[in-house]
């Protein structure tokens, strides 16, 4: 499985991006999906994660603002960001996992396979 993530760019603070991730290889709508983040100095954080059900979970920093959704017609898996905020600025990766839904859905170690990352920058 291949994911490239798509989308990142520069807005001003209360503006809104959508991320795109598409995916590769058979089997997607199996998947479950999520977006992680890493700030400048950070490590890496979770943000969102849909599940093949499309039952959704995300970070409290994000919740209410950001939207994870996918469509399995495309093989992609989208964060629609809402109302952005100068510490939502990160490098975003999405990523996949075909096992089953079990584990710690918030850790990378739940995640088998990743993209490359794009870049959101959020001036204020």
């Amino acid at each position: 499985v291949q994911l490239q993530a798509s989308g990142g760019g520069l807005v001003q603070v209360g503006g809104s991006l959508r991320l795109s991730c598409a995916a590769s290889g058979r089997a997607f709508n199996s998947y479950a999906l999520g977006w992680f983040r890493r700030a400048q100095g950070s490590e890496r954080e979770f943000v969102a994660v849909i599940s093949r059900s499309e039952y959704t979970y995300y970070a409290p920093s994000v919740k209410d603002r950001f939207i994870i959704s996918r469509d399995n017609t495309k093989n992609t898996v989208y964060l629609q960001m809402n109302g952005l905020k100068p510490e939502d600025t990160a490098v975003y990766y999405c990523a996949a996992r075909n096992r089953a839904w079990d584990g710690n859905r918030y850790t990378v170690d739940f995640y088998d396979y990743w993209g490359q990352g794009t870049l959101v920058t959020v001036s204020s």
